[in-house]
């Protein structure tokens, strides 16, 4: 119950309202199970495959967040039980969300990710291509995608002053949206923050963390 007990050291120190996914990649369904039985419900995924081969071996109620890059070739398997997508990146994965949400008669919430951070390998649109997806964002033609939100990677460094601009930056993009009328009063999840970061990212706002590492213990690659 380790895991358990790291969770709920975090969750102590947490505001009120701050939600954690514990992300479960690498680890074994066992791990992911000693967790759950602490109570815990919210597990995140990095990759498909991955989370596809945990699901059938856990309990039906855990809400499975899809943390890391999305494919739009993966999404049909997905689709049927995912509880939110924090990754979308492009109005190609939102057409093919919106395809396969239909399809399962569901709607899939779905956070848009941003390019907040100084490294080119990181994924998400651009401030201005955000803005340019939100004008032109017309609900009613992706029924099965409701977008609740924005998430973003800060730059991987010690640098804390940075990380703290990235975030600071990002807080200011989701506060400016939804004062804007370009989105609904669902647009109200911003997930930022990470083991090494998320103590600043709270301070800046952040409403979900990405928590692996400091919940489950180092990972043995």
């Amino acid at each position: 119950m380790e895991a358990g007990t790291n969770l709920n050291k975090i969750l102590k120190e947490l505001p009120t309202g701050v939600k954690v996914v514990a992300v479960s990649k690498t680890r074994t369904p066992s791990e992911i199970l000693d967790l759950y039985t602490s109570g815990h419900r919210m597990m995140g995924e990095n990759k498909v495959q991955e989370l596809m081969e945990k699901k059938d071996k856990l309990p039906g109620d855990i809400q499975w967040h899809m943390v890391g890059h999305l494919q739009s070739n993966k999404v049909k398997y997905i689709a049927p039980f995912i509880s939110l997508i924090h990754s979308v990146d492009s109005l190609k994965i939102i057409r093919t969300v919106n395809k396969e949400a239909n399809r399962n008669n569901r709607v899939i919430d779905c956070l848009l990710q941003v390019h907040i951070a100084t490294e080119e390998s990181k994924f998400g649109f651009s401030e201005e291509e955000l803005l340019e997806l939100l004008r032109n964002f017309e609900p009613g033609d992706y029924p099965g995608v409701r977008l609740r939100g924005l998430m973003g990677m800060a730059t991987f460094t010690g640098n804390e002053d940075l990380i703290r601009r990235e975030f600071r930056n990002l807080a200011r993009i989701f506060r400016e949206l939804r004062e804007s009328g370009l989105v609904s009063d669902d647009f109200n999840e911003l997930s930022m923050g990470m083991s090494g970061d998320y103590g600043i990212a709270v301070e800046e706002g952040s409403t979900i963390v990405r928590i692996g590492s400091l919940i489950f213990g180092e990972r043995d690659y």
